[in-house]
C-alpha cells in the first residue's frame, strides 16, 4: 500500500483526490492547505503544516497540487523526509533556473521528482500516438491543434473556477499552451525552432489568450498550435478535448473530434473509420488526471520509467521561453 499526501485544495484538487482514491493500493492519509477549511471538506486527516504531515503521516508520494510560488519551498521540505517520488503539478516553480535548482536537490536525495502534466495521457493522444507508432498515416508531415474552450470572454472570464488566470502575465502559454507543447513532444520528439505570433484578445486578463506558434519537430514534421481561449468547437463539453486536431502522413490523416473521438481517413479515401469512440468519462480531460497518477504509482512499483521526470521537463520551460522570445522578437528561435 503506498501512502499519499496532498499539498493543496484548491480548485483543481479534486480530480487528484479522485484519482487516488481510485487507484489500487494507495491509500490517502493526509492533506494540507493555507485555507484550513478547504482541507477539512475533502474529508482527510489534516495537518497544520507540510512539515506536521509529512513527519506524522509518513507517506510514500508527496501530491504538491499548489501554484507556482509554493513548489520550491514545498519541495526543499518533502526532500527532507523519505519519499519514494513527489509529483508537482504545472506551470513548475517560477523560472528555469529555480526550476533547474529543484530538479538538483531531487538528484541529490535521489528522489523521483515527476511534473503532473497529464494532457499526454488523455486517452485521444494515446490513441493518436499508436496509430502514429503503428504507421496508421505512413511519414508524418504535420499536425494541427486549434484550442478552443471558450471560456475566455467578458469582464468573468474564468473568475467563477481559477480567478487567478486573469493576473497571469504570462497566460496562454505559460498555463495553457505547455500541455501541447509537452503533447506533441511525446508524439513528435523535440522541437529544434518556433516561431509565435501572440495576442492578447480580452483587455481583462493581464496576459495573452491567443496566438499561433509553429513547431519544427524531427524528420521534417511541422506542428501549428492554434489557440485562441475566447473562441469555441462543436462539443458538447468544450473542456473534453480543449479543441480539435489534425495529425496528417503521407498514408492518411487522424482528425481529433470535440467529443474525444479520434477518425482515421485513409490517403485518397472520402470516408473515415473510428479508432477511438467518443469520451464517456465524467472526469476532467478523459480521465488523464488518473492515468498519470496510476502511472506513477506502477512505476514506483515496477520500477518502470517515469513519464515527465523535471529533468525531462526542463525541456518544455526551454521551449516555452523560446516561444515567449520568439513572439517578443519577431522571428524564429531555434531550442
Amino acid at each position: 500500500m503506498l501512502k499519499v499526501a496532498c499539498i493543496g485544495a484548491g480548485y483543481f484538487s479534486q480530480f487528484h483526490f479522485d484519482g487516488w482514491r481510485r487507484i489500487p493500493d494507495t491509500q490517502l492519509v493526509g492533506v494540507t492547505n493555507r485555507d484550513r477549511a478547504k482541507a477539512e471538506a475533502t474529508g482527510l486527516p489534516v495537518f497544520d503544516t507540510l512539515a506536521d504531515m509529512l513527519a506524522q503521516a509518513q507517506p510514500d508520494i508527496l501530491d504538491i497540487i499548489v501554484s507556482p510560488e509554493g513548489h520550491a519551498d514545498a519541495i526543499r521540505t518533502a526532500l527532507k523526509h523519505p519519499l519514494k517520488a513527489i509529483i508537482c503539478q504545472k506551470p513548475f516553480c517560477t523560472s528555469l533556473e529555480e526550476a533547474q535548482q529543484m530538479a538538483a536537490l531531487a538528484a541529490k536525495a535521489d528522489v523521483p521528482l515527476v511534473i503532473h502534466e497529464n494532457f499526454r495521457f488523455q486517452p485521444w493522444f494515446r490513441a493518436i500516438h499508436a496509430q502514429i507508432a503503428g504507421g496508421a498515416i505512413g511519414q508524418v508531415l504535420q499536425a494541427t491543434f486549434r484550442l478552443r474552450p471558450g471560456d475566455g470572454q467578458g469582464p468573468q472570464a474564468y473568475l467563477a473556477r481559477q480567478p487567478y488566470f486573469q493576473k497571469m502575465p504570462r497566460f496562454l502559454i505559460h498555463e495553457t499552451g505547455v500541455h501541447y507543447v509537452d503533447t506533441f513532444r511525446y508524439l513528435f520528439g523535440d522541437p529544434q525552432a518556433v516561431y509565435a505570433d501572440l495576442r492578447q484578445v480580452n483587455p481583462v486578463i493581464a496576459g495573452e489568450d491567443a496566438g499561433f506558434v509553429l513547431f519544427d519537430h524531427p524528420g521534417g514534421v511541422r506542428v501549428v498550435f492554434d489557440g485562441n481561449r475566447n473562441l469555441d468547437h462543436a462539443a458538447a463539453n468544450t473542456r473534453c478535448t480543449m479543441g480539435e486536431g489534425l495529425f496528417e502522413g503521407t498514408k492518411g490523416t487522424l482528425t481529433l473530434h470535440g467529443d474525444g473521438s479520434v477518425h482515421l481517413r485513409s490517403f485518397g479515401a472520402v470516408a473515415a473509420t473510428e479508432v477511438l469512440p467518443p469520451d464517456t468519462s465524467p472526469n476532467f480531460g478523459g480521465d488523464c488526471t488518473y492515468a498519470l497518477q496510476a502511472h506513477v504509482a506502477d512505476a514506483i512499483v515496477s520500477g518502470a520509467p517515469f513519464e515527465n521526470s523535471v529533468q525531462e521537463y526542463l525541456t518544455v520551460i526551454q521551449i516555452e521561453q523560446a516561444i515567449y522570445s520568439s513572439s517578443q522578437n519577431k522571428c524564429k528561435v531555434e531550442i
